[in-house]
């Protein structure tokens, strides 16, 4: 017994220290391939390798493993110290601190809120159209905000009108039928009425005649009638014929649960689809714009440095390819979650007509109504966010947006004007423009003798849009390191010439077509992308897919894109993104829950991009012949 204790001692103390020890031994373990082979593909194998591992595996935070080749790189000789400093700064970087500082200013001020508030009220209180206008705020915002950030603030407002949805489904488990209908009040009154006395009469001609005529249960969610008789049988029936039973039919009520948190097992579907829901918006929303997700900004980096001959993705273009692609996810997305948890009966819960709504409708939108209300009017600080997301937006998009000259072509000298400059700019004026309206109201005179305890920042009149604490809460540094990390890796592989030997290894893969290929990337990245980090997992395999694009002739973006895409399609486990785990947290659903409705999108998504790239995407980045970028890429790479 004593030994058997002391293993199991053992045993827990390795498995607390597993993490420290995979750290030590997978370094040392895969030290002597560079110790044996002593050439630079083979030290830039090892440091990948081990980056990898650690990522994977997540022994170490993610950008405490992405600089991993910062000190590596030099022991080995592959890069010099200052030349990997240099990739962990790129203009993806500041790309990203200027719409950190709108989306600051969108959460300071409550326009992300009001907006989503707006839009569910646009949609009403239906099961399936509050998805439906959940779904789509959240893809909105998502587009502009990062997947974690959106979820995190749509996540609460759902929950309030689930918690209302619950704590009114006991009544509506009551009085399930019942409905506000001002034609038919009165006639639902005799019907009950009617209803009443019959059970009275049954009831005392049991006791007379004492005859067994009819049976009362009396459940916990109403009263179920048996079979008995009807008034007009009653009449006719002298007490000494043999009385045959006639079944009145009662309409089926839901079964209160008593073990569970929610009324019903409806109640709680559809808490299990509103939450779920919110998730996969948030990844579609994601997919639509350059800025949208990390990975995204790791595919347009690593593709700009290893194709710079490639004036092909911008934000123009990006978003023009994947907007179809999340409006067709958007809607497939929502009739599965809707035939999962909610049934087929789409005209039920996807009604618009406002004739006839459930004491739940009324007082769900009733609670949606109060809470937009408690951000008052329009606020300045909103107009002035609003103003500035939508110039952003268009700065963008007129930037190059390749049918028509660009604001870019009044300047004498080109390409020396990126997105991120349009986003520095006005991330810039937010530190300098005021809070306050820079003209005087009598609201605002007269709230500055009542408010005499308010902080120095609220005294200033001068107090800018956003500050640097501002900024600081939102700003993903981890991810910035990450991004960092994947530059300095793909930088290492094509100095070292790596990348080159591992496409001589894929030359076996060149008897299948380009469709083929592309597929087998987008599944083996959306299977890895279920364990792993998705800025990880496309960090590994992006110059992998390159170089095996180069060697195979076709045209990179075939291959790059979608498993750009899929690599986001991590939506089975809590674990795939952070976005799950959020949802995951408010406990309205179980792992079971998470797979099959996560396996379900995950095809969905992939069947999507598939069908693009061999579509619309075809044509925008004229995919069918291998471009002179990637030939004089291929060229410079074997000399």
């Amino acid at each position: 017994m004593r030994l058997e204790g002391a293993r199991m001692d053992l045993i827990k103390k390795i498995w607390t220290a597993r993490k420290l020890i995979l750290v030590v031994m997978i370094p040392l373990s895969l030290l002597p391939l560079p110790l044996i082979h002593p050439c630079s593909e083979s030290s830039c194998a090892y440091v990948l390798i081990v980056t990898a591992v650690y990522w994977v595996s997540e022994a170490v935070p993610l950008g405490a493993a992405a600089l991993v080749p910062a000190f590596l790189y030099p022991l080995f000789g592959v890069l010099k110290s200052s030349e990997v400093a240099s990739e962990y700064f790129k203009d993806t970087t500041l790309l990203l601190m200027g719409v950190i500082c709108l989306a600051a200013s969108i959460e300071k001020w409550n326009l992300h809120k009001r907006i989503a508030l707006r839009m569910v009220m646009i949609a009403g209180a239906k099961p399936g159209m509050l998805v439906l206008g959940f779904m789509c705020c959240t893809v909105f915002l998502s587009m502009w905000l990062s997947n974690t950030s959106t979820t995190a603030m749509v996540m609460p407002i759902a929950d309030a009108v689930l918690q209302q949805l619950v704590c009114t489904g006991l009544a509506d488990a009551l009085d399930d039928s019942g409905t506000i209908d001002t034609q038919d009040e009165e006639t639902d009154k005799e019907q009950n009425q009617k209803s009443s006395n019959n059970h009275l009469q049954l009831l005392d001609r049991k006791d007379n005649e004492k005859h067994e005529v009819c049976m009362l249960s009396e459940e916990l969610n109403g009263l179920t009638l048996k079979p008995g008789f009807g008034p007009e049988f009653s009449r006719e029936s002298n007490g000494y014929l043999p009385e045959a039973p006639i079944s009145v039919p009662v309409p089926k009520k839901p079964k209160i649960r008593r073990d569970s948190l929610y009324p019903t097992k409806r109640d709680h579907m559809i808490c299990k689809c509103l939450t779920l829901s919110i998730t996969y918006a948030a990844t579609i929303g994601g997919l639509i714009t350059i800025t949208g997700t990390s990975t995204n900004l790791i595919f347009a980096e690593q593709f700009n440095n290893r194709y710079p001959e490639a004036k092909v993705i911008n934000f123009g273009t990006w978003f023009i390819f994947s907007l179809p692609i999340a409006l067709i996810m958007l809607i497939l997305t929502w009739i599965w979650l809707h035939f999962l948890f909610l049934g087929c009966n789409f005209r039920e819960t996807c009604s618009l007509s406002k004739k006839r709504k459930t004491r739940r409708e009324i007082l769900s939108e009733k609670r949606i109504h109060e809470e937009y209300q408690k951000l008052g009017p329009i606020s300045y600080p909103e107009v002035v966010t609003g103003i500035f997301f939508v110039l952003m937006t268009v700065l963008w998009f007129t930037r190059e947006p390749g049918f028509v000259p660009g604001w870019t072509s009044l300047f004498e000298k080109k390409g020396y004007r990126t997105d991120a400059t349009v986003s520095v700019l006005l991330g810039f004026l937010l530190f300098l423009i005021p809070a306050r309206k820079p003209w005087p109201s009598a609201f605002s005179s007269e709230s500055k003798g009542d408010d005499d305890d308010d902080d120095e920042e609220e005294e200033d009149p001068l107090a800018p849009m956003i500050t640097w604490k501002d900024f600081q809460r939102l700003m993903p540094w981890e991810i910035v390191i990450l991004v960092g990390g994947g530059y300095a890796l793909a930088a290492g592989c094509k100095v070292s010439g790596l990348s080159m030997w591992i496409g001589r290894q894929l030359e076996p893969m060149s008897g299948l077509p380009p469709w083929a290929v592309t597929l087998l990337a987008c599944l083996l990245v959306s299977a890895v992308t279920e364990f792993a980090s998705n800025p990880a997992t496309l960090t590994v395999f992006l110059p992998i897919l390159s170089a095996l694009s180069e060697t195979l002739q076709i045209n990179p973006l075939h291959t790059l894109i979608p498993a750009t895409m899929c690599v986001s399609f991590g939506v089975m486990l809590p674990v795939g993104n952070p976005p799950n785990a959020i949802v995951f947290s408010y406990g309205h659903v179980k792992i079971s829950d998470m797979v099959k409705a996560g396996f379900g999108v995950n095809l969905i998504g992939v069947f999507v991009v598939m069908l693009a790239i061999m579509t619309w995407g075809e044509p925008l980045f004229h995919l069918s012949e291998f471009p002179t970028w990637a030939v004089m890429r291929n060229v410079t790479g074997s000399l």
